[in-house]
């Protein structure tokens, strides 16, 4: 046997055993288990792991970015007009959130952790300075009053109505902005607190919210299935809440938004929930992003969040009392907290009933800026990128006793909105990537295997074909007549014998020795 054949048979034998085995690998898929159990396994919040210090420490840095909607024409909307308004900002503030008195139950199951949050305003990514710039709005203060006393008698409605006209409060105030978002003295609330001292005297949109936190909050650490990572287990010590008029409104459901469970697939909705809405809501895929070069699922509240119970049942559950329900795009929380009739929705309406858009001029809602989503990275559940976006409306309406709104058309009215925003850092992502990759090379080794077998099945055929020509072309030489004669008969040829010169002949014998 030639070197030839030799390399043809070993060829043929590697490529053989390659493609076997990796087309086998491929099938069973034995590196993606492997993989997708490894990453169940160190996607949990355990103390010794290095998500558990991201979790407890995040590196992107969060920043609050508050827009005001200035009303320029008070008088005419206290005469029956439609009221217009301008927005004004953002004011930036970074985030920093911290989890604090992490301790682990249940064996590690579960983990208890406070949040708090402190803001540090950045101007370089301000529109102005918040103790300068001038915002005139709705004063809530009055608004809570009025909402208070709408249950009381005429009488002490009127005289209310009267002390508030002599110490010249208004149903719209001109403060600074820093006041209306951290605080200031109300000489309402103050009188209020001189008779009632439990009522604070100082009010403000972000009042006593520097330096504190949302709740107690005990979460799933994953160590018993990876799906439950970071859900919440408790938040005050409940499992679900008692505000709203049906058991499923209640439930709390989902993560705080920090983290989300690995292998996250496009089909699944994502539950979170968020304390300042007092409920929980989910997100939906929408398309495949990229954030600094990682490939990402952007998920997002679609419009049946915020949808009206007569196109969703399920949201009929947050009308409180039942049936006293809002149209689409807007959700009353007063029921969580004490005061004013607070609603929320999304910046300047966006995705709600064209009434509530139309009622006040100087609101434009697009998807681009007013838009909440989150983009994860589907194999670790990380987020990378998120953008949340609320805004704080009040409902305005006429109260008898109080003459200011006797004019007034009934309207949720725009305060603010603001937009959190984070995003993963250059460091975290050049991490995230190098993981990625490794996951990518590790989890598709059985492709590279058969694609080593396909190119040495390739080089086998160019192989045989080449000795296959060779072997023809021999063949050929060794038996091929030369003459110089012209042809004759072939008996004749015969007959004659056989002379030196006429033939040039190698047997195969030869041909092989040279």
């Amino acid at each position: 046997m030639t070197r030839r054949s030799c390399a043809i048979y070993a060829t043929g034998i590697v490529c053989a055993h390659l493609l076997i085995v990796g087309i086998a690998l491929v099938v069973a898929q034995v590196f993606q288990t492997m993989i997708h159990s490894r990453l169940k396994k160190e996607i949990t919040l355990t103390e010794k792991s290095q998500v558990f210090e991201g979790w407890k420490n995040p590196p992107p840095p969060v920043y609050m970015e508050y827009y005001f909607f200035n009303v320029t024409n008070p008088e005419e909307f206290l005469a029956g007009g439609k009221a217009a308004v301008q927005q004004i900002g953002p004011y930036t503030y970074r985030e920093y959130r911290p989890r604090e008195n992490i301790t682990f139950l249940e064996n590690g199951t579960k983990v208890y952790a406070l949040n708090p949050k402190t803001f540090v305003f950045v101007p370089e990514k301000s529109a102005g300075n918040p103790e300068v710039d001038i915002v005139r709005t709705v004063n809530i203060p009055f608004v809570a009053v009025m909402n208070e006393l709408n249950s009381y008698s005429f009488f002490l409605r009127t005289l209310v109505s009267m002390y508030m006209n002599s110490i010249g409060i208004e149903l719209f105030m001109n403060r600074t902005v820093h006041e209306v978002l951290w605080g200031f003295k109300d000489p309402l609330l103050t009188k209020i607190h001189s008779m009632k001292p439990e009522v604070d005297e100082y009010f403000g949109l972000m009042w006593k919210k520097n330096g504190t936190h949302e709740g107690e909050f005990v979460f799933h650490t994953g160590e018993e299935n990876y799906l439950d990572y970071g859900k919440i287990d408790t938040w005050n010590g409940l499992r679900e809440m008692s505000w709203w008029s049906s058991n499923q409104s209640n439930m709390i459901n989902g993560t705080d938004g920090a983290v989300f469970h690995p292998l996250i697939n496009r089909n699944e909705l994502l539950y979170i929930f968020a304390a300042d809405l007092c409920r929980s809501i989910h997100l939906a895929y929408v398309k495949d992003v990229e954030v600094k070069g990682i490939q990402a699922f952007r998920f997002a509240p679609p419009s049946d969040v915020l949808m009206s119970p007569k196109d969703n049942p399920t949201n009929a559950g947050f009308c409180v009392p039942a049936g006293d329900c809002l149209g689409t795009g807007v959700l009353k929380v007063s029921v969580c907290r004490e005061g004013a009739p607070i609603v929320v929705s999304f910046p300047h309406f966006y995705q709600a009933d064209p009434k509530y858009i139309n009622a006040v001029d100087g609101l434009n809602p697009n998807k681009e800026e007013h838009e909440t989503y989150l983009d994860l990275q589907p194999t670790t559940g990380v987020p990378i990128r998120a953008c949340k976006r609320a805004q704080l409306n009040v409902i305005l309406k006429r109260v008898q006793g109080f003459p200011k709104t006797k004019y007034i058309n009934e309207t949720i009215f725009p305060i603010m909105f603001v937009n959190e925003t984070a995003t993963i850092d250059d460091e975290s992502a050049s991490q995230m990537r190098t993981l990625l990759l490794i996951v990518t090379l590790v989890s598709n080794f059985p492709l590279l295997i058969v694609g080593m077998g396909i190119i040495l099945l390739l080089v086998l055929v160019v192989l045989f074909c080449r000795n296959r020509q060779k072997k023809t072309a021999k063949d050929d030489t060794a038996y091929t007549q030369v003459s110089d004669k012209p042809d004759e008969p072939s008996q004749t040829a015969a007959s004659q014998p056989m002379r030196n010169g006429s033939y040039i002949a190698m047997s195969p014998v030869e041909a092989q020795k040279c």
